[in-house]
């Protein structure tokens, strides 16, 4: 698999990226049963014979679980570490996650919890250092000099080498970069067939109307590009959407589930791999983050990095999934 080096950095990564989301199962504290441990590895395995070597995580995945399935791995083969590219989150609080009930979900940049999750996770992953830790959520109530101080600490202390965000805005990264020292690399945002508002946005300004797809005209991407800022993208398949038009029996979904299995059947490959190719086409370098559990699906999706898409077959998947040409 082809990679590049993620700016500002010295990290070289594969082009498709494979996250951890799932692996540890049950989204509560019950015990990760064998089949889920052994069924997480063969994933893990899959996506390192592929040549993956990006690993995402974030501290509320499975609450925590996915993280401790890694690190045991990580633990089983200890020259493991050297060879791959870990990064987690941190930043959302579940309900009732410290010491009384009654709290409510909430986000959390304060100093002390950015902290104490980083630690967590590092325990967690059995490593003693993160590659790239990302903020989750934009968190309302940020204080950027809490963040910076975080940062800080956690750099010196040689425990996070780079830092990115999740999920914010050009003006919430501002607020973050007129604060904090080391450079945000990274920007993890929800982008697909199934969600094209990052493109989109672009098609549909300055036209009258235009205010069904979220946030037209904020620039994200473009404002990403500019600031060499790696847009990585959540949910690339839109949750298998576009491969079995969940939810869609007749629409734009079923229509661009379609015509992903018609390129992929005219080109040898598989839909996975189209969806994936249609995201690594644009010249903006994002890099797609799996999402699955299944060792074979994860093969399936490895071959989007030698998928080649025209232009016109770019554009007639654009139009398919929204269901409207471009204006």
């Amino acid at each position: 698999m082809n990679t590049y080096r993620i700016p500002r950095t010295d990290l070289v990564v594969s082009r498709l990226a494979y996250g951890c989301m799932k692996i540890g199962g049950s989204w509560d504290h019950s015990p990760v049963s064998a089949e889920t441990e052994a069924t997480a590895r063969a994933a893990v395995e899959a996506a390192l014979e592929c040549g993956i070597n990006f690993f995402d995580h974030a501290d509320i995945y499975c609450c925590g679980k996915s993280e401790s399935v890694f690190g045991r791995l990580l633990a089983d083969t200890p020259s493991l570490r050297e060879r791959i590219v870990l990064q987690s989150k941190v930043g959302i609080r579940f309900a009732n996650d410290a010491y009384e009930s009654g709290e409510p979900a909430r986000y959390d940049f304060s100093r002390e919890h950015i902290a104490h999750s980083t630690e967590a996770i590092l325990r967690r992953l059995q490593t003693d250092r993160l590659d790239i830790l990302l903020l989750h959520r934009p968190d309302p109530l940020v204080e950027p000099e809490e963040v910076a101080a975080a940062f800080d600490a956690l750099h010196a202390a040689g425990k996070v080498r780079y830092f990115g965000v999740s999920n914010h805005t050009p003006a919430q990264i501002e607020l973050l970069r007129r604060h904090v020292r080391q450079p945000l690399v990274v920007n993890q945002l929800e982008f697909s067939l199934a969600q094209p508002a990052l493109v989109v946005e672009g098609v549909l300004a300055n036209r009258s109307g235009s205010t069904t797809e979220a946030n037209l005209s904020t620039g994200l991407l473009d404002y990403c590009r500019l600031h060499d800022i790696l847009v990585q993208a959540w949910g690339p398949v839109g949750g298998g959407r576009l491969l079995r038009a969940i939810g869609a029996e007749t629409g734009p979904l079923t229509a661009c589930a379609d015509l992903l299995a018609k390129i992929a059947n005219e080109k040898n490959t598989t839909p996975d791999a189209v969806a994936l190719a249609w995201i690594l086409r644009h010249p903006a370098g994002i890099q797609p983050i799996l999402g699955t559990t299944r060792a074979e699906r994860v093969r399936d999706a490895a071959p989007a990095d030698t998928v080649r898409l025209t232009r016109e077959e770019w554009y007639a998947l654009l139009a398919a999934a929204r269901g409207q040409k471009v204006p």
